[in-house]
């Protein structure tokens, strides 16, 4: 069996289709996993798709993959991805997987996978691509049944299960035409709140913006729409439903780490002492927040499955990234990235301050850069920082951590170097209290890299 090797990314499978992701590899994944599944002891395997237009063959070529192990398939349609996740706790599974191109261009689409309550990455999804290649899975006699299903209205029974939303706002949904509008909609039409839908119909093609909320200017048409609408606040999913952005009625874009400000404090009322996981690429403000309102501020690495192996591991109420994947795992849900059930939790904590924008904006905020990509040859993006992680000397700072590149912290500041797992570049990210501090932050961290490799070009 061939499979072109770029496909298998740290977090997920990924590729153009019909190049480098062709049915015939997602059909060969497909055996793999169900195989893999039924090594684990697990008899059921759930598939969603999302709104891309290559969703229904590809999850053809799946269903019948994992399907000739013998498994049983439960096919629950098109759906978010956090459907998806729910389903394979709903079943009982906790396997599953979701073919999404999430926020990439429609020529995209992927597999994000679940094996036996565990989000494969890194080197899991390398043993994939192994036994991919090797054609190392089980052929069943009989392939296994095939149940098609709906659990959406499962998965909102549970979504709005004790959600008190105590005064009625007004709020812009913008879905950016991914798959997570219909749900969304539906969510809101449950609740007390005036919701205005913005590309909240399912189109492959993305007519109107991409849907990555990552991405100040995909908010651009949202802002206006609060704007015109005067709405309190508005919100954005992005193309699979799994991410969250947000912005307040003046337009302010508040980025994933100060959200998760706001869902720490309240987590930690009720459950005051506890881990909250952050990736490092956060703001210091969110660490020192957490650590002020009685949490225990725990790092992890970039990545949303990297990000729910930590939460697995420390079995915190609350984490997130600065991608906009949020996680809860209280009493209420279940600890899976979820931006449709993240902007419920919104909304009701919203719903008690009679200015929503005014509790937004009133997060602690620092001065900061975009993140700066430095191209590099393939693979040589690990090798600087392997160097980097080695050579570099901070004795002016106040912590130098490694767990995912290097991030250094001064007591004033923060800097972030490092090698992206998706793409050839090295990831460089500087916050200052103030701009004399990031300025000096910023200096300091690059001169220290230009130390270790003189070649290396730093953009301005």
């Amino acid at each position: 069996m061939q499979a072109d090797a770029s496909i298998f990314k740290a977090y997920d499978i990924r590729g153009i289709v019909d190049e480098t992701l062709t049915e015939d590899v997602v059909c060969a994944v497909g055996k793999v996993l169900g195989t893999m599944a039924l090594e684990r002891g697990v008899d059921t395997f759930c598939i969603g798709r999302d709104g891309r237009l290559t969703g229904p063959r590809l999850s053809a070529a799946l269903v019948e993959g994992v399907a000739s192990t013998g498994i049983r398939v439960i096919d629950i349609g098109a759906v978010p991805t956090p459907v998806l996740y729910f389903a394979t706790k709903h079943f009982g599974c906790g396997t599953g997987v979701a073919v999404t191109g999430s926020h990439n261009p429609p020529e995209y689409n992927g597999l994000k996978m679940m094996v036996a309550g565990v989000t494969l990455a890194a080197e899991d999804i390398q043993v994939v691509r192994r036994r991919v290649l090797e054609e190392d899975w089980r052929v069943a006699s009989e392939p296994g049944k095939v149940d098609r299903v709906d659990v959406v209205e499962h998965y909102m029974a549970k979504a709005l299960d004790g959600l008190k939303i105590e005064r009625r706002l007004k709020v812009v949904a913008d879905a950016g035409n991914g798959i997570a509008g219909p749900v969304m909609m539906r969510l809101l039409g449950q609740l007390d709140v005036e919701a205005v839908g913005l590309y909240c119909e399912p189109d492959g093609h993305f007519p109107n913006h991409h849907p990555d909320p990552s991405k100040p200017a995909n908010l651009s048409d949202l802002i206006a729409e609060v704007k015109r609408t005067g709405a309190d606040y508005g919100f954005a999913l992005d193309g699979d439903g799994d991410r969250l952005g947000v912005v307040t009625k003046t337009g302010e874009i508040i980025f994933p780490d100060r959200l998760m400000m706001l869902f720490a404090a309240d987590i930690l009322e009720k459950h005051p002492g506890e881990r909250i996981v952050y990736d490092v690429k956060c703001s210091r403000k969110l660490v020192d927040w957490i650590a002020e309102h009685g949490g225990v501020p725990t790092i992890s690495p970039t990545g949303h499955s990297l990000v729910k192996g930590k939460l697995r591991e420390t079995n915190a109420p609350f984490a997130g990234e600065m991608s906009g994947h949020l996680f809860f795992n209280d009493e209420r849900w279940t600890g899976f990235d979820d931006g449709l059930y993240a902007a419920l939790r919104l909304l009701e904590i919203l719903s008690r301050a009679e200015h929503p924008s005014d509790v937004l904006a009133g997060l602690p905020n620092a001065v900061n850069t975009p993140e700066i990509q430095i191209p590099t040859k393939e693979g040589e993006n690990k090798a600087f920082i392997e160097r980097f992680r080695e050579a570099c000397r901070f004795d002016d700072a106040v912590d130098v951590i490694k767990v995912d590149g290097v991030r250094v912290e001064w007591r004033d500041g923060f800097a972030l170097a490092r090698a992206s797992n998706t793409t050839p570049v090295i990831v460089v990210r500087f916050e200052g209290d103030t701009p004399e501090a990031l300025k000096r932050v910023a200096e300091r961290f690059t001169a220290e890299m230009r130390r270790v490799d003189p070649s290396i070009q730093i953009p301005e």
